[in-house]
């Protein structure tokens, strides 16, 4: 039997066309199956993304009380800290009025107090000479001899 050669043509031919419709169908069923996929994951990312944004919702009440309160403790620590150092000095200020050499020389100096045979100073200001004074702080600016002659014209005038 020989084979004729029209008739291996018809099967290649024919073969080829299954083979295309074959591999047609496989293309075809894996974009659906790659759609079908698409589709399933988006749904999934979908419902993903709601839970996540309850847990954010969820959250984020509890959350902004926790900074709140931790940053309210933070300013509590701060204020104990402050108390602790004002108690501290106070401490040492009670301590040093225990010591009359420490009182002697506040009297003295806040009251002008002097002890028996001593003589107390105390200094006066003119309130015309105060004056001048802020004057002369105001012209420091200007050249020396501006200011020896403003203070010799003063001096004149205060004749």
């Amino acid at each position: 039997m020989a084979r004729r050669p029209d008739a291996d043509r018809f099967s290649t031919a024919t073969r080829l066309r299954l083979l295309g419709e074959q591999t047609a169908a496989r293309v075809y069923r894996s974009q659906s199956r790659r759609q079908a996929r698409r589709s399933r994951l988006t749904g999934r990312a979908a419902f993903l993304a709601l839970v996540v944004c309850s847990l954010v919702v969820a959250l984020a009440y509890p959350m902004r009380q926790y900074v709140s309160q931790r940053a309210e403790i933070a300013e509590q620590q701060r204020r104990m800290a402050e108390a602790r150092q004002r108690v501290e000095e106070l401490r040492d200020e009670k301590a040093r009025l225990q010591d009359d050499m420490y009182i002697e020389r506040l009297a003295r100096e806040h009251l002008h107090y002097v002890r028996p045979g001593e003589t107390g100073f105390i200094t006066v200001i003119d309130p015309r000479a105060a004056e001048e004074r802020r004057d002369d702080e105001s012209t420091a600016d200007r050249p020396w001899y501006s200011n020896v002659w403003n203070g010799v014209d003063n001096a004149d005038r205060n004749k």
